[in-house]
């Protein structure tokens, strides 16, 4: 599994971790029933803490993305299985949209910047 951490960015390492997973996921490098690496060893090989593995791990199993099992790992879940409101769904986009307009972008570059990622999302997932 290919994640890195950005030292210059202003996200948490475990939020890093967590979206770093959520994109892979995303882009179906990692796909349903894929095993995700021990905390222990992604920890090692990030060099952060064991802790900040495992809290990356519990927002996603939150979220329903992955199933951890304890005692046998953390596998990516079944994504048609996931039952989350469309408003559950578009929480994270809102936010996202809310930053955006604060930091002063004019809609039709918002427009544009979403539209670019979504197609950098499905040309990794094909």
């Amino acid at each position: 599994m290919f994640l890195t951490i950005n030292t210059d960015d202003p996200r948490p390492i475990y939020q890093q971790v967590a979206d770093g997973i959520k994109e892979l996921i995303a882009k179906g490098k990692l796909e349903e029933g894929a095993a995700l690496p021990p905390v222990r060893q992604l920890a090692a090989d990030l060099g952060v803490n064991l802790n900040t593995i495992a809290t990356a791990y519990r927002e996603l199993q939150k979220e329903g993305l992955i199933t951890v099992k304890h005692g046998s790992g953390s596998v990516v879940a079944s994504l048609t299985s996931t039952e989350r409101s469309q408003d559950e769904l578009l929480r994270p986009l809102r936010t996202a949209l809310t930053q955006m307009v604060l930091a002063g972008l004019p809609s039709s570059k918002i427009l544009s910047m979403a539209a670019h990622e979504l197609r950098m999302v499905e040309k990794g997932s094909k």
